[in-house]
């Protein structure tokens, strides 16, 4: 097994592993997103998250709640070799694929410590912000300004002139 697959975890693992590391007083921090091709953006959303904490995991989303999301024709890749190029990532200690279109489940299943979201969300706009909330889970806001996307990554090649 390839160490980026070695980081990919299930949920039980997971929740096992965490408990773990939270008893000998690591901070645990959750990031999470489609990922469906790696940009600058997703690297630096997942710098910041690591610097809020001791261990980053991060959600990726599986292929049918990131078709759900992002629309007709998406994701390109698939989910383990977007799980495993995430995982790949110096500063991700574990990755977890999900399903669910949003990860309230998720944060009541890990319990981290923090929550990230990247720049394109604002602490009141984060969707599970009220079961962070409820639970003692701080959100944190990360990342360099939302300026790539996927989306704008493939509007560039669709107009890049070929040949």
């Amino acid at each position: 097994m390839r160490k980026a697959e070695s980081k990919i975890k299930s949920r039980e693992e997971l929740q096992l592993l965490l408990a773990g590391a939270k008893r000998h007083g690591k901070r645990i921090v959750f990031a999470n997103g489609c990922f469906d091709t790696l940009h600058v953006g997703h690297v630096r959303y997942l710098s910041g998250a690591k610097e809020q904490g001791d261990i980053l995991v991060v959600g990726v989303n599986a292929d049918s709640s990131a078709g759900r999301l992002k629309g007709p024709g998406r994701p390109i890749l698939d989910e383990h070799a977007r799980a495993e190029l995430v995982a790949a990532l110096r500063d991700v200690d574990y990755v977890v694929l999900f399903e669910e279109l949003n990860v309230e489940k998720l944060l009541e299943e890990l319990r981290p410590d923090v929550h990230a979201k990247g720049t394109d969300y604002t602490v009141k706009s984060v969707p599970e912000r009220a079961v962070a909330h409820r639970l003692g889970i701080r959100v944190a806001i990360v990342g360099d300004p939302k300026d790539h996307s996927t989306r704008a990554l493939f509007e560039s090649i669709r107009k890049a002139p070929h040949g």
